[in-house]
């Protein structure tokens, strides 16, 4: 990898609020008599509104660190911490988007995106203007009294988005959640999903394989190797944007950072 893809920190930039650290962190399996090493020395920090993707070939962890990142699992040692705070169960304030929508398909898409408020003492008015908002920013305002199993697979998780947006989460998960999509579709969700970013400034951790979205979607890519898991490099994708597929600097980046999966 070349040095001019590695992170810097230009001359009087501003740096934001530090949300979330994730400090020598260890995961290890126990496998028939023995242990199978996870991830090993993961060490990073995201800063409040910094879209953050994960990239790295199958087996090498990613899934597994975001699971410890929302709770789901312990790390054999290390730590997570959101704003100072050790992290050890799951909680509202991580939500996690899955490759699988999820969705309660009894429910219709206004009844879906609605679920979560429940129990936060909100009243009808109030909770029924935010669910009114949420299914217009994710376009899905006609599909309102639409049930699961009328949608296709691209609405299925703009619903499953706006599910979560909907509980202001300090950290926004997500685990390959458009890998089963078309092309085109996968292209609108990542659109869309950059356009609720600049809209509600989420913090993001998004895992995928797929080098072209790692590019299009990051503002920095943490490179993992396996056997076991590492941070090979973690890298500032400085380029300007929207940022078009097409463009030459685009392309470019993107080879330089396939050979480096490569290697």
């Amino acid at each position: 990898m070349k040095p001019y893809l590695r992170a810097v920190t230009l001359p009087g930039e501003k740096r934001k609020e530090k949300i979330l650290e994730i400090e020598r962190l260890h995961k290890v399996f126990h496998v028939n008599d023995g242990f199978q090493p996870v991830l090993e020395e993961i060490s990073f920090r995201a800063e409040a509104g910094e879209l953050i993707c994960i990239l790295g070939r199958s087996g090498c962890g990613k899934s597994t660190l975001l699971k410890i990142v929302a709770g789901f699992t312990f790390p054999s040692s290390g730590k997570v911490l959101l704003k100072g705070k050790s992290v050890k169960t799951p909680g509202p304030d991580r939500c996690v988007i899955f490759q699988e929508d999820a969705l309660f398909p009894w429910l219709t898409v206004a009844e879906n995106i609605a679920f979560g408020l429940r129990g936060r003492g909100q009243d009808k008015k109030s909770k029924a203007e935010e669910v009114e908002r949420f299914l217009g920013l994710v376009g899905l305002r006609e599909f309102r009294d639409y049930l699961p199993g009328e949608l296709s697979g691209g609405m299925k998780q703009r619903v499953a988005l706006a599910r979560v947006l909907i509980l202001k989460p300090e950290v926004l998960l997500m685990d390959e959640p458009f890998a089963s999509l078309d092309a085109q579709s996968r292209e609108e969700m990542q659109k869309l999903l950059l356009s609720l970013w600049r809209e509600l400034g989420h913090t993001i951790l998004f895992v995928t394989h797929d080098v072209y979205e790692a590019v299009i979607l990051a503002d920095k890519i943490l490179l993992m190797s396996k056997n076991p898991g590492r941070i090979r490099e973690e890298i500032r994708v400085d380029l300007p944007r929207p940022r078009s597929r097409n463009g030459s600097a685009f392309l470019h980046f993107s080879r330089k950072l396939y050979e480096a999966i490569r290697d």
